[in-house]
């Protein structure tokens, strides 16, 4: 036995139902590392959980990612040793935690270019744009990608990795200054979406010509413009919503609008064999190593103020990451 502190919810609200508890951590089971986290990442999923908002059963943990370092391992573990550095996005909720006994398989060695506060800072969202740009639609050179909240986290790495690519990438935000960010991340142009015209800015600032695939997260707000943005034969990837659902649609709107493709993936069946998972890991390392984007922290808190963290993110008092340092 161990000791740790973790966050644990017993009732959803505002931020200040998050509980720092003290508990025994048992010793790492059978294919199980116990990892002594150095920086845990958050996500705004983590408000939507917290509040209520994706309901959960509860007592339950908080948090997807964190990094830090393996402190024992349990039977049958061979790939992993005491002294490695490791991050982690998919081991179940719980990454508010000092110390957490986690899946080996779940887990992937840092190179040692990426420092653990990097890879909390960036790895779940890394990730996320590495299936959307790699595997949901291969961006290549010449494509024109539109990405909407091009000035959030998942946004910045994915108009960075995607303009890295060869493509013209046209980033929407709600707000001038979220603009501004969104060409800092790449973009070669951004436009305002809370405007009534934005779709015909998207297409104008594209010399006419509209996307070859579209990345849209905001749902409610956007989704019936991202297909009148999209090229014939282009592809709407709707995998977030934050804005609220996207509109249902009879499946004949997108033969109307030129024989489009639509889908809604996510990132953790994408990540669900362990194999892939590892795979797609050291392609997000090789491309921060070779500059595609990089690791944007804005804001550290302590463990024990994840409630400020979270005030703090629902504010928008932050630019960039913000981590947990238990």
């Amino acid at each position: 036995m161990s000791q740790a502190r973790s966050i644990q919810l017993t009732e959803f609200g505002a931020p200040e139902v998050m509980r720092l508890i003290s508990h025994d951590l048992p010793v790492p089971g059978e294919g199980e590392v116990r990892v002594a986290q150095q920086a845990i990442g958050f996500n705004y999923i983590d408000v939507y959980q917290r509040s209520g908002k994706y309901p959960l059963p509860t007592p339950t943990g908080l948090g997807h990612e964190a990094a830090g370092v393996v402190e024992a391992v349990g039977a049958g573990v061979t790939d992993l040793k005491a002294g490695d550095r490791v991050v982690y996005m998919n081991a179940g909720l719980g990454a508010y935690a000092s110390h957490r006994n986690v899946a080996a398989q779940r887990l992937v060695k840092l190179p040692d270019a990426v420092s653990t506060e990097d890879a909390a800072a960036i790895f779940f969202k890394a990730m996320t744009a590495q299936y959307l740009v790699r595997k949901t639609h291969r961006v290549s050179a010449g494509d024109i990608v539109l990405v909407h909240a091009a000035a959030g986290g998942v946004g910045q790495i994915l108009s960075s990795w995607a303009k890295a690519l060869g493509a013209t990438v046209i980033g929407t935000a709600g707000s001038a200054a979220k603009c501004a960010i969104a060409r800092q991340a790449g973009c070669d142009a951004a436009i305002d979406y809370s405007q009534s015209d934005w779709v015909q800015q998207v297409i104008a600032a594209s010399g006419g010509r509209k996307a070859r695939v579209v990345y849209d997260s905001v749902a409610a707000h956007t989704f019936m413009g991202s297909l009148d943005c999209t090229a014939a034969f282009g592809l709407v990837v709707l995998y977030g919503a934050a804005s609220g659902p996207a509109p249902s649609i009879d499946p004949e709107l997108l033969n109307k609008k030129g024989c489009l493709f639509l889908t809604r993936p996510s990132v953790f069946p994408h990540n669900a064999d362990p194999a892939t998972f590892r795979a797609n890991a050291a392609e997000v390392f090789e491309a921060m190593a070779a500059g595609h984007f990089k690791a944007s922290i804005g804001a550290r808190f302590a463990l024990d103020q994840a409630a400020q963290a979270h005030r703090a993110a629902e504010s928008r008092a932050t630019t960039g990451a913000i981590l947990l340092i238990p």
